[in-house]
């Protein structure tokens, strides 16, 4: 499906009208669009149908929620990535990947395979390492999900797998009346839904009894080695003059649960599939993880300088964005330009327009990158301008100086894995540290090629682009 979604847009623009059914969508594939939509009138959209679709699950949480929520919540949650937050979270990505790392090796070490490996099925251990991740950096609860099941965890998955669904249903039946007792996957969701806000509750609360309030710029410059919850709920409960009540506190947890969970998961499962497919870019990842890593542990300055580990996850991301899809709606009339290819007079649209940003077109548009549907990690360090689009300054590696990684504003809003403009994801960072950590610690022990041909792991897109069945990879201990 979105290869063809590239197709239309090379045959009719970068703007264009797609009918599903009765609704129909302006798709935008075109970056001068997108950076006019998402950041120089970000407020006369909101998330549309994507907040129709989400309410049930993250209530007012950051995604879904309404302009006026989301400015507040914003500027509570935003100071919570704090510097020294994101380095004990450095800590928990390490102790998380090792956890992973020493069930792979126990699979390879009990295995009947003569040649010491293992064949596992890897976008299944990512998705654990993500939810216990997730679980400590955000709430301070060890779900362990590596390593057992709980009813916890069955209802997150459970959870994730119906705002899946409804991501890719157009039609949203479980409004209708009676849906929820009669529907056989609607009563489970609704049973999912309570086991965790459940847990989340009892987590609040927990954190609100042992409450030190204090301002943010006392709580930014804790000791958050010693701590022993580092987690963003210790800092939002404990923040002075952010009361709000534990409804609006488990929105927002349960947003980071779902968003932060899918994209770490997904953003793994494609580095792996790419560099399988690409053993020398394999090796040269290993050798800088090598170099890098003789000493010790990973840190937060030994991160910096896996440069190469971080252009294969921004390179995965490019190939396979998580969203693919960012969705808004016009919430009064508007002119949208015509982007590049596109009507000189731009595209006048009424209020209530349903948006497409097509970010998996974006990414792959032949008009602003190079050889789009090759892996190439080393892209992101050279520039490119093309003098003949006009309104794009196009790809400059030094326009945002001091950014560990590539972003919108390097590339004038032709790359865009985490949108752009005042909507842009808070937990970008985190994200991106994560998947850096976890990908270097198991690039530093195994070698990894996949089970079969690459045509074998099929695609699969909704609210993220995963695989139908699995990345079933042969894992050996390097040596």
């Amino acid at each position: 499906m979105l290869c063809s979604h590239i197709l239309l847009s090379l045959q009719h623009g970068s703007v264009y009208k797609l009918a599903f059914g009765p609704k129909s969508f302006v798709v935008v594939s075109d970056p001068i669009v997108a950076r006019y939509i998402l950041r120089e009138n970000a407020f006369s959209y909101d998330k549309g149908v994507l907040a129709e679709i989400l309410e049930p699950i993250m209530g007012k949480g950051l995604i879904p929620a309404d302009l006026d929520t989301w400015k507040q919540r914003r500027k509570v949650i935003t100071p919570g990535f704090h510097a020294l937050f994101i380095e004990a979270m450095v800590r928990v990505f390490t102790k998380c990947s090792e956890r992973t790392i020493l069930k792979l090796e126990a699979l390879i070490e009990k295995g009947d395979h003569g040649d010491k490996s293992t064949i596992v099925n890897l976008e299944e251990e990512f998705s654990n390492l993500a939810l216990d991740i997730i679980g400590l950096g955000v709430f301070n609860f060890d779900f362990d999900s590596v390593n057992k099941e709980s009813p916890v965890i069955k209802a997150v998955y459970g959870t994730l797998f119906e705002a899946e669904h409804r991501s890719t249903f157009y039609i949203p039946y479980w409004n209708l009346p009676l849906t929820q007792w009669i529907v056989p996957r609607q009563r489970k969701f609704r049973s999912d839904l309570k086991v965790i806000n459940d847990c989340l509750d009892d987590l609040i609360k927990n954190a609100k009894e042992t409450r030190q309030e204090a301002d943010v710029e006392k709580l930014q410059q804790r000791d958050y080695s010693s701590l022993k919850d580092a987690s963003l709920l210790r800092f939002l409960v404990d923040m002075r003059g952010a009361d709000v009540d534990d409804r609006q506190l488990r929105d927002d947890l349960m947003t980071m649960l779902i968003a932060g969970h899918e994209t770490t998961a997904a953003v793994l499962t494609w580095s792996i599939f790419l560099l399988a497919q690409n053993p020398t870019k394999m090796r040269k990842a290993q050798a800088e993880i090598d170099s890098v890593l003789i000493d010790g542990a990973i840190t937060a300055e030994k991160l910096k300088k896996l440069e190469y580990i971080r252009l294969i996850i921004v390179e995965a991301l490019r190939l396979y964005p998580q969203p693919p899809l960012l969705i808004r709606r016009s919430l009064r009339p508007d002119k949208l330009p015509g982007g590049y290819n596109g009507a000189k007079e731009g595209y006048e649209i009424p209020a209530g327009t349903d948006i497409f940003l097509s970010i998996y077109n974006l990414h792959r548009s032949p008009y602003f990158w190079d050889s789009p549907n090759e892996f190439e990690p080393e892209r992101f360090t050279v520039p490119k301008k093309d003098e003949n689009i006009e309104g794009w300054a196009g790809f400059d590696p030094d326009r945002s100086p001091g950014a560990m990684y590539p972003n919108e504003i390097i590339a004038d809003f032709a790359f865009l894995p985490f949108g752009g403009g005042p909507r842009k994801c808070v937990g970008d960072q985190f994200a991106l540290l994560e998947s850096t950590v976890a990908l270097a610690l198991l690039l530093q022990k195994f070698d990894v090629e996949l089970r079969g041909s690459p045509d074998e792991v099929e695609m699969v897109t909704g609210a993220t682009i995963h695989t139908k069945n699995g990345l079933w990879c042969r894992l050996r201990k390097r040596t």
